[in-house]
């Protein structure tokens, strides 16, 4: 499974804002979906430097869950786009 971390320190994970204003991380299947989505990440001029980062699919779930932290698994049936205001909900 991928995530998109801040570069350079993988504890730093992306993060979206649902409609509900919560909190939702993308895990990613596919690395080339995950490197799309950054792609598309990178054209905003806000955007920190990002890395895709391999995680155990087992871990980050059980950490996310631990954590009380939504996700979402992007299958590589999904296409998702990043949403027009990244930085606030």
């Amino acid at each position: 499974m991928y995530v998109i971390a801040l570069k350079d320190m993988p504890s730093g994970i992306f993060s979206v804002y649902n409609e509900g204003e919560e909190r939702i991380i993308p895990l990613f299947e596919e690395e080339d979906d995950a490197m799309r989505y950054l792609f598309q990440l990178e054209e905003s001029d806000e955007t920190p430097d990002l890395e895709v980062v391999e995680v155990e699919s087992d871990s980050i779930i059980f950490a996310c869950r631990t954590q009380g932290q939504k996700y979402s698994i992007i299958t590589s049936d999904d296409f998702i786009i990043p949403p027009d205001t990244l930085f606030e909900p």
